[in-house]
């Protein structure tokens, strides 16, 4: 049987047909896959300028009456949780905390939600002052991005000089209990990809997770390549010249992250975990659980799809619960394969880099 939903179409350079689908429960995609991980941009906004994400210059930021308000999020979040089988939700943005509610924004949640795993995934410019905060308002734990443990190369990548703003943020983020705190790495060729053990060290020194992530077409200026990134295997590869990496026996259950244990050459003792995000090179697209929404309320079914979906409209416009969660399963049957595509292929000649940056779709 399928169900042919009466929703009004939404514009052609938005979404082109009506969806024929079957009947189901959750927020399965036609491969058999079904998402139940979150990820939910507060802002398209940011601090920093880093190069593999944002122009120099910036870019247009959404008008305020365009963001989802508070209570759009919280409706959003409700219905994901109680409707579509939602199961972990992550704040992204942009950088969330440049939002004046976000400490608000989690509070509402976790008064919901008392039991849902609520992460934040922020570059902890600002985060010393709002650690403590975000952790009483109900914040389960943090992903901090930080590519370097050099000043110099830090203001290199993220055109902004805030390494020691980094660092506090870190610090009281530990201090306050938001762990376990991963730490999400870009490396570059040329810049940091001489880095990588460096940094491993230092988080396993401190108990984080480091999790490198190869640098996908998701940049605001379009001149990521193929050839330019920095690849998992060379990631491996430069770390086992230092450390000892074996699989983590845990399952990986979906999960981004290729997860290693680490240990010194020629020990047993295990000391610490490290992931390896492999998008381009390693895609793990057939396992993905994940459904998008940015900060104006637009269903991305996929990092790199040309096609969204539009769930603000349709909350202002006075649809109930049913028809928004329609919309959104609607959504995310349309998800393509991979890629944005019909097949796994970052750099195969027929790829195309969606028009929003990674900022503006929210990781």
């Amino acid at each position: 049987m399928t169900v042919q939903l009466g929703m009004p179409l939404l514009p052609s350079s938005t979404r082109a047909a009506t969806v024929d689908r079957p009947a189901f429960e959750g927020l399965r995609d036609r491969y058999g896959r079904v998402a139940t991980d979150l990820r939910l941009s507060l802002t398209d906004k940011c601090n920093l300028r880093c190069s593999y994400c944002m122009p120099a210059d910036g870019l247009p930021w959404l008008a305020k009456q365009a963001v989802l308000t508070a209570d759009e999020i919280l409706r959003l979040v409700r219905i994901g949780v109680d409707r579509l089988g939602v199961r972990e939700l992550r704040l992204t943005g942009g950088e969330p905390l440049v939002r004046a509610d976000v400490v608000e924004i989690v509070a509402g949640l976790r008064q919901a939600h008392p039991e849902l795993p609520i992460a934040l995934t922020t570059n902890a410019v600002g985060l010393d002052a709002k650690a403590a905060p975000l952790k009483a308002a109900g914040l389960s734990r943090v992903n901090i991005s930080l590519d370097t443990l050099h000043p110099e190369t830090f203001a290199q990548l993220t055109r902004r000089p805030f390494f020691d703003r980094v660092l506090a943020g870190i610090e009281a983020a530990d201090a306050a209990g938001l762990g376990p705190i991963k730490i999400n790495s870009v490396l570059m060729r040329g810049i940091n990809d001489g880095d990588g053990a460096d940094l491993l060290a230092w988080c396993l020194e401190r108990g984080y997770e480091l999790r490198f992530i190869e640098q996908m077409p998701l940049d605001a200026d379009h001149g990521w390549t193929r050839e330019g990134t920095v690849t998992a295997s060379e990631m491996r590869e430069r770390l086992s010249a230092r450390f000892r990496l074996s699989p983590d026996p845990r399952a990986r259950d979906g999960a981004p992250a290729e997860r290693f244990e680490v240990r010194l050459p020629g020990t047993d003792d295990v000391l610490g975990i490290v992931g390896i995000i492999a998008s381009v090179t390693e895609p793990f697209c057939a396992d993905c659980k994940r459904t998008r929404i940015t900060a104006e309320g637009k269903v991305m079914n996929c990092l790199f799809s040309h096609e969204e979906t539009d769930l603000r409209d349709l909350m202002r416009g006075g649809a109930d619960d049913d028809d928004i969660a329609a919309r959104w399963q609607d959504a995310m049957w349309l998800k393509p394969r991979a890629h944005g595509m019909g097949h796994v292929g970052l750099g195969a000649a027929d790829f195309v880099q969606p028009d929003r940056s990674m900022s503006a779709i929210g990781g």
